[in-house]
């Protein structure tokens, strides 16, 4: 019994280190950056990304770090991004910090640590959410509206 303990914690080990090897996330494949269209911008001193036109784009933006607030727009129960969001983001005493037109499907944000109102909108159907982000966490919003436009 002593030996088949000690041969299966050798196979155990080789199990558990392979496993990681075999599941890459999708987001870690090559990208084409001929396609790939994006850059950092920034608006009152908030640095941002939008876009994600595209599988290597969005691939792109979500290989990105540096940003503690990631926000997805779609539409549909397919989830089909969109990139004609009109967004703004509120400090919490009501002040704009960042507004896009245009933006999406895609935007990632490097906020101050602090509360924020987010409100999304999308052919005057607006969403609205509040989140807390910090220094080093990241924030993940997901914007969704019905339809197959």
């Amino acid at each position: 019994m002593k030996s088949f303990h000690s041969l299966m914690l050798p196979i155990a080990a080789v199990g558990v280190l392979m496993f990681p090897a075999m599941t890459w996330p999708a987001s870690l494949e090559p990208i084409d950056n001929s396609g790939v269209q994006i850059q950092r911008q920034e608006q009152n001193g908030i640095a941002y990304l939008s876009g994600g036109i595209g599988e290597d784009e969005a691939k792109a933006i979500e290989q990105t770090t540096g940003y503690n607030l990631h926000m997805t727009f779609s539409i549909g129960s397919e989830g089909k991004y969109v990139p004609d969001v009109e967004l703004v983001i509120q400090s919490t005493q009501g002040q704009s910090v960042l507004t896009l037109s245009q933006a999406g499907p895609l935007v990632y944000v490097q906020l101050p640590a602090g509360k924020y109102t987010v409100v999304a909108t999308r052919h005057g159907e607006a969403k609205r959410d509040t989140t807390d982000v910090g220094k080093d966490n990241v924030r993940n919003l997901v914007f969704n509206w019905k339809g197959d436009e």
